[in-house]
Order: structure tokens, then sequence, then C-alpha cells
């Protein structure tokens, strides 16, 4: 993509018109072009130029996209510095102010450069730190298969890797995207290995307690598979997990009863995590019963007899568990629940149940050929 220019002239006449022009603005800086060449211009083009970003858009727009059409003819080994030190004047000037103005200059400058060229990197976290304080990331390409290819086109280090999906996790967060931002999470703890698990301890027990604290959330046995979840084993973090993976509600009760500073501490709350557990618990019931009686479930969900039929309903809304109230015999019909975990069990029922379509369908199509030996 090409960024318009400032004025159809020479670079170093660009230079001189911008320094002219900042300096008519109030900054403090030569009108003359330096001995040093085009990107130390620019390097002191970009430190001078704040004084611009108080001018109407229009205006603004016009005189970055000038100083990204000189950055976009330098060279790779000059330009990572200059855009740099550029990506921090936008993102940091008068934070929470202008947010649309400065994605569009960082937008114009990140589609301005060469797909593959690593410092996109820069520019790319720079526009996800200005969405995130204006709500604005559905304007940002947050699709993990798109960020997962810009990572092996920029070549990112590990380290980058993790802070450029850290800062889209975050932002996802700030702007009320909880079901992508969980995604995001689980990609960037899964790319963590044995060696540098423990590293990921923070964004671990993070994203543990935003899977508890979501009430839209209800199946999160693949956490216990992630090798920085996996080295929190031992801890109370890790034992809460487990408990909203396979356990009770009894189990639970257990637990906040011997640890309810801890549950405070995570800014979970009891009730809600009372609620989830029923419905886990009633999840975990159905699967292995296919009919519960109003007694089981008032133990079992610690309810009274008043609220069973309610909870019931309740839980067919979360499409979890589907099953109807039999009122007179006093019990639930299940006629399908989720499974809360799928594991090796899970997948030979699966492949049991396919065989057994698969048989049937042959024998099917035996008999209306015997019927209809053309069929």
């Amino acid at each position: 993509m090409s960024v318009p220019a400032f004025i159809d002239i020479t670079e170093e006449d660009q230079a001189l018109e911008l320094r002219a022009y900042i300096k008519a603005k109030g900054a403090d800086i030569s009108e003359e072009n330096s001995e040093g060449g085009l990107h130390v211009d620019l390097a002191q083009i970009i430190e001078a130029c704040d004084v611009c970003l108080k001018d109407d858009d229009k205006e603004v727009e016009s005189v970055m996209n000038s100083i990204v059409s000189l950055l976009l003819i330098l060279e790779t080994e000059k330009q990572e510095a200059l855009i740099e030190s550029l990506c921090e004047k936008l993102v940091k000037f008068r934070e929470g102010e202008r947010p649309s103005l400065r994605m569009q200059l960082l937008s114009n400058l990140f589609h301005g450069m060469d797909e593959n060229t690593t410092v996109r990197y820069t520019v790319f976290c720079g526009l996800i730190k200005v969405a995130a304080t204006c709500n604005a990331i559905a304007f940002i390409p947050t699709d993990l298969d798109q960020v997962r290819k810009w990572i092996i086109d920029w070549n990112l280090t590990t380290e980058k890797k993790h802070t450029l999906l850290r800062l889209v996790y975050e932002a996802l967060v700030d702007c009320k995207k909880g079901e992508a931002a969980a995604k995001v999470m689980v990609e960037l703890l899964g790319s963590y290995t044995e060696d540098n698990a423990s590293q990921a301890r923070v964004d671990a027990h993070r994203c543990i307690v935003r899977a508890l604290k979501d009430p839209n959330t209800f199946l999160i046995d693949h956490l216990l598979t992630l090798k920085p979840v996996r080295f929190l084993e031992g801890e109370l973090i890790h034992d809460l997990l487990t408990i909203f993976v396979s356990g009770k509600l009894a189990a639970y009760v257990k637990f906040y009863q011997s640890n309810k500073d801890f549950i405070d501490s995570l800014g979970l709350s009891h009730e809600q995590n009372m609620s989830k557990m029923r419905l886990l618990t009633l999840m975990g019931m159905a699967v292995e019963f296919k009919e519960i009686s109003f007694d089981t479930m008032q133990q079992e969900l610690q309810i009274g007899a008043d609220d069973v039929e309610a909870f019931v309903i309740d839980a067919v809304r979360t499409k979890m568990i589907y099953c109807k109230i039999d009122q007179t015999q006093r019990k639930v019909v299940v006629s399908h629940s989720t499974h809360r975990t799928f594991g090796k069990q899970q997948w030979q029922q699966l492949h049991d149940s396919l065989s057994s379509w698969k048989a049937n369908l042959a024998a099917v199509k035996t008999s209306l050929q015997a019927l209809s030996p053309s069929a």
C-alpha cells in the first residue's frame, strides 16, 4: 500500500518542509537538514513532532503521512528504531485523547509497510494499545489465524510472540470480548514448553480465574493439559480448577470452608461459584443417569424442594443439558447432557455410537436392496 506524501518533492526538500512546518508550530528544531543523512533528519523530526498532534485531524494526518512516506524509503536496519520512536509518540501522546486519529495514523503506517517486515510487530502492538483505550478492538484484526500467520511472517522471537498474544488478550478483556480473550489466552499458554512453563505462572493463574469467573464458561478441562497450568499442580488454584473440571458441589463447599480467604482474594463470587457448580454437578449426574429424582437433586445440589423446577429450567437454558420434568413422578428425565470432560472413555463411546449407526445404516441399505434390486 502506498502512503500519500506531504508534497511531491525530493526527500531532502520534504524533510526541509517538515522541519520548517514543525518549527513554525513552536518546536525546538533547526530548519536546516543535518549532515548525517535522511535517517538523522527523521529522528529529529519525530522527536519534535508532538507539536503537530495538537492540530486538526486532516492536517495531522497529512504531516504524519509525510513522515511515514520518508520512513518507508529508508533501509530496513535504519527504520526500526525510528518506527519504534514514532509509535511510542502516537501511543503515549495525551493518552485517552483523539484515539481514532492515533489509530488511523498507526494503521496508515502498518498497512504502508511490507507484510513480512518484522517491525510491523511494533506498529501492531501500538495499534492494540490505542484500541484498548477506546473500546475499538473490533476494528483491529485479532483473529487467531491471522495473528498466527503474522507471528510466522515476522519471525518473532518467543518473547515477542508472548508479548503480542498477551497484549491482544488484555485488549479483548478491556473491550469485554471474554470468549475471544479466553481463546487467545489458551493460545498463549499453549505456546509454552516444559522448559519455560514456569515463566507463565501469572498468565496461567489469570486464565484459570477468568474461566471460573465467566458465568457462560462451563467446559474447562482443556486447561489442565496446558503446561503452565500443570506447573501449578499442588497449589490451591489448581485444586480449585480440578473441582470445577470434574468435582461435585460438595467438594467445592468443602474447599470453600477451608479456603474462604483464598476465594475472596481471587475476586470470585461464592454465590456465582455455587450456581456454576450446581449446574456442573447436574451435568455429571445427567451423563451417568437418565432419570434423576427430585430428592437426589435436592441432596446433591443443596437446594430446597421448591427450587428444583426453577433450577432445571435455568439449566436447560444454558444448553448444557436437555431434559424434561416429570412432576407426577417427581423426577427429571434426561435426553442429553454435555460431558464435562472429554477423554479416552468419551472417544471410545463416540466410536461405538458411530460404529453402531454405520452398522444400522448398512442393514437399512441391505433391506432396501432386498425389496428393490435396483435400489
